[in-house]
């Protein structure tokens, strides 16, 4: 298989009238078989190479999670030419960058609201000739023209042929997608991805026999990161039907009207259902905090019996029995009640979270990944999960631990290089080795467990390192009513934190409680801290002393995209927070 694009063809070849796409509609959902979904990409394709898309061009995708991203990402590669994705919620000034970084021509828009992000700049972006909108209209000046008048002519022998030619041509060292990192520090670098690399990834998923041709896999996760553009091409490979919706207030209806099997997600997502299930419990009290305290006790016992392959009790069968009628069941239900796993990845998944999802039967096989490796190269597998690991390596992926404990990875799957910086590329990639930048080690089975990000770590001004993932994500899994936590301390003299509300949880208990809603005044509350406080002294127990968090703050606002202290993909920027609340930080070691 030498392309993206080939590989598309050959899976309509085999299943052409299988389910490959469903979307929502007024009746509910819609379905595409793989045929449909092949004459509505060769319309595409052609109507793009007549904007002048093709080989050595770029066409950036300014859009949502929804199935014109799919196909308008599947048209420019079978021109030729490679896709440069932009976050939506990036600002004028952030995809204008991105846009003249990577020299594209043509951009697409998912509507009206993003075309007029692109007029604010327009002065800006000499080189794009052609602006082209999902939702919305065609601009007289001719900059602007709709998806659905490209797709015109593309049923006869001659554009069948154009359309197979132009694939043909494309060879698997071909430029397929740049991504833009979400810059957590610096400006963010263009990372340049092959068709091979894509292939290699897919090739690797289905080796390891985590996905059947008769899963239904729901997709929300952006197609701008490299996550969510790694499950569009194992899909097509696989030939698994997929749910897409990118709405995020939509994810629960979603599940439980689809009922799919398999999903994808940042651990975000599990915190806050996990959160909200926690909350409500405690919020209720009496009787129904008791059982569910006591079920997730036995549930976890299981789960950790389970994994070591231990015998578990007759007795111990009969109470999760009971465990899982009166609680487990009813969350699986929440999903749909098919899952038959969750695959977590792009940031850490703590460990208790982990399994209490277990414990419920909702297996969540965590995965490790960067974009400079075309997402995945680490995974848990179904029938050897260990929590706090991220799994041994995808075949064909090689992985050495350096000396001062980085991880090195090489293979197939590593990019071709960061766009137009060859220094940045020979710091990061050298020696045949991807240097991640992460601090990992490996287990007796060769199971990787990450520690914390190189530059990341915490060096107290006693000398000491402290990892400030393992901690934020401890003490979120501890107090359900936060959102994010952030870990300080480097060169000071002892570990501080920041933490902010998730007010959707918060919410129910202040009311019920007899607090105050509004958030400046319910982070002075003493209630309020005293919730923090009894979080952070639990986690504080199991630390050592260096690594104990000594004060902390409750924010009046959490961190936002909007407000540039978290990277689209919901990474914190631990600068641009340090900076924005460099004053109560200060305020900690006066």
């Amino acid at each position: 298989m030498s392309s993206i694009p080939a590989l598309l063809r050959d899976r309509i070849a085999a299943t052409p009238d299988a389910a490959a796409y469903l979307v929502p509609s007024d009746d509910g959902w819609t379905s595409l078989s793989w045929r449909e979904v092949g004459e509505r990409v060769r319309g595409l394709t052609l109507g793009l190479a007549a904007l002048g898309a093709g080989p050595g061009t770029r066409v950036s995708i300014l859009c949502s999670t929804r199935l014109e991203w799919v196909l308008t990402d599947l048209a420019v590669l079978s021109t030729g030419a490679a896709t440069t994705t932009i976050y939506p919620s990036n600002t004028a000034a952030e995809s204008a960058f991105v846009i003249t970084d990577s020299g594209s021509t043509i951009v697409v828009a998912e509507n009206d609201d993003q075309v007029a992000k692109l007029r604010s700049v327009q002065k800006e972006l000499p080189d794009v000739t052609q602006v082209v909108v999902i939702d919305g209209a065609p601009a007289d000046d001719g900059w602007v023209v709709t998806l659905d008048s490209l797709s015109t002519g593309a049923s006869s022998d001659t554009a069948r042929a154009e359309y197979d030619a132009m694939v043909d041509a494309i060879g698997e060292h071909d430029l397929a997608t740049l991504i833009y990192t979400s810059g957590t520090t610096g400006r963010p670098k263009g990372v340049e991805l092959t068709h091979d690399n894509w292939l290699y990834a897919a090739d690797a998923v289905r080796k390891i026999e985590l996905i059947s041709e008769d899963d239904l896999h729901f997709l929300w996760l952006p197609l701008s990161h490299s996550f969510g553009k790694l499950l569009e091409v194992v899909m097509i490979d696989i030939g698994v039907a997929t749910a897409i919706d990118g709405r995020l207030d939509r994810i629960a209806d979603n599940l439980g009207a689809l009922k799919p099997t398999i999903m994808a997600a940042a651990p975000r997502i599990f915190e806050k259902i996990h959160n909200t299930v926690a909350s409500t419990v405690l919020r209720e009290g009496g009787v129904k905090a008791r059982i569910f305290a006591w079920a997730r006790k036995t549930g976890v016992r299981v789960s950790k019996a389970r994994r070591r392959g231990a015998a578990i009790p007759l007795t111990v069968r009969l109470e999760y029995g009971l465990a899982d009628r009166l609680v487990f069941a009813k969350l699986r239900e929440r999903f749909g009640g098919r899952i038959r796993y969750f695959i977590s990845g792009s940031a850490p998944l703590d460990q208790d979270i982990a399994e209490f999802f277990d414990a419920a039967g909702l297996t969540i096989l965590e995965g490790y990944g960067l974009t400079e490796s075309s997402a995945g190269s680490f995974l848990n597998r179904p029938d050897s999960v260990r929590f706090g690991t991220v799994g041994p390596p995808f075949p064909g992926t090689r992985v050495r631990i350096a000396d001062d404990g980085e991880i090195l990875i090489s293979g197939r799957g590593i990019m071709r290089g960061y766009h137009g910086l060859p220094e940045e590329t020979a710091e990061t990639l050298f020696d045949g080795w991807l240097h991640t930048g992460d601090i990992g080690e490996l287990d007796q089975a060769g199971r990787l467990v990450i520690t914390d990000r190189k530059k990341e770590l915490i060096k107290t001004s006693g000398g000491k390192y402290v990892a400030p993932t393992y901690l934020e994500g401890r003490i979120k899994a501890t107090c359900p009513y936060l959102s994010h936590v952030f870990i300080h301390g480097d060169r000071r003299n002892y570990v501080t934190a920041l933490v902010t509300l998730d007010m959707e949880v918060v919410k129910p208990w202040a009311e019920a409680e007899g607090l105050p809603l509004d958030p400046e005044q319910l982070r002075e509350h003493p209630r309020m801290r005293a919730e923090v406080e009894s979080a952070v002294k639990q986690v504080n127990a199991d630390q050592a002393s260096y690594a104990t968090v000594k004060k902390f703050a409750i924010l009046a606002a959490d961190f936002a995209v909007e407000t540039g202290e978290l990277t689209p993909s919901l990474k914190v920027k631990r600068k641009a927070v340090e900076e924005r609340y460099g004053d109560t930080l200060d305020a900690f070691y006066t």
